[in-house]
């Protein structure tokens, strides 16, 4: 009896492990073997990459201090040749075919007068830069080989999911060939790297000289291009994402330069006081704070104070958002741009213009001259009403440099600025004839209506 019931116990026992186990062994495994095939499909695809900058420098001579000695040394170099210096850097890249097309990062090649690429099998060749492009720090260049190259493939960046396994490739400190692999921390992040930000966070290793190699995922496609690292992080590495790298290089190797969109706007992000003045469930969308005449958007019919809620069909949460999303646009290409004016949705066919980098920045910097830190809109009818004030008359404040005089004295954004040294003001252009004819030190009186409030005057030294 005893031993039948020993038996029974231990059949229950391995019954009960069996199910446990299988519930345990039926789980998906998470950690692959090793990275050992993915490696060598890739290595000889990706490259060591050595720039040379030649800078010239007069001679230095040790001088006391003397008139005489002075001049007895200047005299004894005059008419010798000056020394060349050169500077040199390492960086890493991959091929895109197997011609010889080469992705790089902008600044590993940006001032480079000689480029060397070598490949894993030892080869050396010399390089001519093709395109670069510095807003997305990434570069084009191209090598002669003799023969048809191994390439990488381009991988699709959206479909990265974070914890997902990636390795990267490069040359970290000139240790070419060099494998690393993490996972993916994040998506999206800003750095303030440039206008374009939108990196792929990883936490595989990621050193210098590694910049311009690739991050690829488990199928061996490029996901990302190596670029940045935190100064001060341990562990932390950023990649260029590839559906937003491919579209540069493809218009780097067909053009030689990247041409993006241009809707001719100043924006900013719609926060929770714009989203409850306008009605907004969210503060999500793009507040129109200027309209530059004779531009996209303002052809189309976009005025100041509309809400860009979508560009085509992508929806835009953010001025990043809508800067990239243009950005991308074909110039010429006509795109429906849906925004948010007096409560009601409203879409408006834009024929997307070209920008010029100099033409943002003139903008951009023409905004930052403006003394006080105040950024200006011109009223139209609808914001005059909601703002109470008689339409024609005044400017809305669109945005304050919170480092600005004006903010620091208490001006609000939709503060409406009325007078100017007891002169009307009732455009843009008599706000900037205003404030220009003021000397600097000299006093500046601003008569404004107070956003939900009364009346004010606030008094500025200029």
């Amino acid at each position: 009896m005893e031993s039948f019931k020993l038996k029974v116990v231990l059949i229950c026992f391995i019954v009960f492990a069996g199910f446990h186990g299988a519930e345990v062994y039926s789980a998906p495994r998470f950690i692959p073997e090793n990275f050992s095939e993915l490696a060598k499909y890739a290595e000889d695809s990706v490259v060591n990459i050595r720039t040379v900058k030649k800078t010239v420098s007069g001679r230095n001579f040790y001088s006391p201090g003397n008139d005489l000695f002075d001049e007895f040394f200047r005299k004894f170099y005059e008419g010798l040749p000056q020394r060349e210096y050169e500077q040199k850097s390492l960086g890493s890249g991959f091929l895109i075919d197997s011609d010889g097309y080469i992705v790089t990062n902008n600044h590993v090649v940006a001032d480079a007068d000689e480029i060397k690429v070598k490949l894993k099998n030892g080869n050396e060749y010399d390089a001519k830069k093709i395109g670069t492009d510095p807003n997305t720090d990434l570069a084009l260049i191209k090598i002669e080989p003799e023969e048809k190259l191994p390439f990488l493939k381009f991988g699709d960046s959206d479909d990265l999911k974070v914890g997902e396994w990636v390795v990267a490739i490069g040359s970290p400190f000139g240790l070419e060939q060099t494998v690393t692999a993490g996972i993916v921390s994040a998506k999206g992040r800003v750095i303030d790297a440039g206008p374009y930000d939108d990196f792929i966070q990883t936490d595989a290793s990621i050193n210098p000289g590694n910049s311009g190699g690739p991050l690829l995922d488990l199928k061996g496609e490029v996901v990302g291009i190596n670029t940045a690292i935190l100064a001060k992080a341990q562990g932390i590495g950023f990649a260029i994402p590839s559906n937003m790298a491919s579209v540069i290089i493809e218009q780097l190797k067909n053009n030689g330069e990247v041409v993006r969109g241009w809707l001719g706007v100043q924006i900013q992000d719609v926060d929770e006081g714009i989203a409850e003045y306008y009605g907004l469930k969210k503060p999500e969308g793009v507040f129109v704070s200027e309209v530059f005449e004779d531009n996209p958007a303002s052809d189309a019919g976009i005025r100041a104070g509309d809400i860009i809620t979508s560009v085509g069909k992508e929806k835009v949460k953010n001025s990043r958002d809508l800067t990239r999303e243009v950005a991308g646009l074909k110039v010429g290409a006509k795109v429906d741009v849906e925004v948010i004016r007096d409560g009601k949705k409203k879409v408006f066919e834009v024929k997307i213009g070209k920008r010029g980098d100099d033409l943002a920045a003139a903008v951009q910097g023409e905004n930052s001259k403006i003394p006080f830190g105040i950024q200006i809109a011109e009223l139209d009818r609808a914001t005059s009403q909601r703002l109470n004030v008689k339409y024609g008359q005044g400017v809305v404040v669109a945005n304050l440099d919170s480092e600005g005089k004006a903010y620091k004295a208490g001006m609000k954004v939709w503060d409406v600025i009325l007078q100017i040294n007891h002169k009307p003001v009732n455009s843009p252009d008599d706000y900037l004839k205003l404030i220009n004819s003021v000397k600097e030190g000299e006093e500046v009186s601003f008569f404004i209506k107070q956003y939900n409030r009364g009346f004010s005057v606030i008094k500025l030294q200029k």
